[in-house]
C-alpha cells in the first residue's frame, strides 16, 4: 500500500469510526491482532478490546468530535495529530458523569500492513482530561 492509501484508512478510521461513532468500521480497518501503546492501565491488544475502549470514550463523552489538526504518512505508518472535545455525560474511568466539558490533544502513530491498521502508538493528554472534567482536581 502507498503512503496516501494507508492515509486514507486512517481517515476513514477517524471520520467514521470516532466521529460518526460507526464502531463497525474497526472490523474493516484494523487486523484482528492489533495491539495499542498506550500509558495507561487498559491494554489493547486486539480489534474486539479496541472496540470496548472506544465504546467506553463515546460512552462518557457521546458528542465526542476528534479534529484532524496533521494527517502525515510514510512508508507504513500514519501520524494523526488531533484536538479533541466533548462532555463528560456518561461515566469515565469509574467516576459518575460530571457534564463538564473536556478539550485534549494528542497524538497516535498508526502502522499498516496489508491495507490494515495493526499496531498503534497513542499520546493524548488524560491528566488535562481529567482536570477538566474535575475527576482530578486542578493545582493551585
Amino acid at each position: 500500500m502507498s503512503a496516501e492509501q494507508n492515509k486514507s484508512i486512517v481517515r476513514r478510521w477517524i471520520e467514521e469510526g470516532w466521529n460518526k461513532h460507526n464502531l463497525a468500521v474497526i472490523d474493516q480497518v484494523y487486523a484482528s491482532n492489533f495491539v495499542q501503546h498506550e500509558p495507561e492501565p487498559q491494554t489493547v491488544n486486539s480489534s474486539e478490546a479496541l472496540k470496548q475502549y472506544v465504546g467506553a470514550y463515546l460512552t462518557a463523552f457521546p458528542d465526542l468530535y476528534l479534529s484532524i489538526e496533521d494527517l502525515i504518512a510514510e512508508g507504513d505508518k500514519v501520524v494523526w495529530r488531533f484536538n479533541s472535545t466533548g462532555h463528560q455525560n456518561g461515566p469515565f474511568m469509574g467516576m459518575p458523569p460530571t457534564g463538564k466539558t473536556g478539550n485534549i490533544t494528542g497524538i497516535v502513530i498508526f502502522r499498516l500492513e496489508n491495507s490494515r491498521i495493526v499496531e498503534a502508538w497513542v499520546n493524548i493528554d488524560v491528566l488535562g482530561l481529567l482536570q477538566q472534567t474535575g475527576i482530578i482536581p486542578m493545582p493551585g
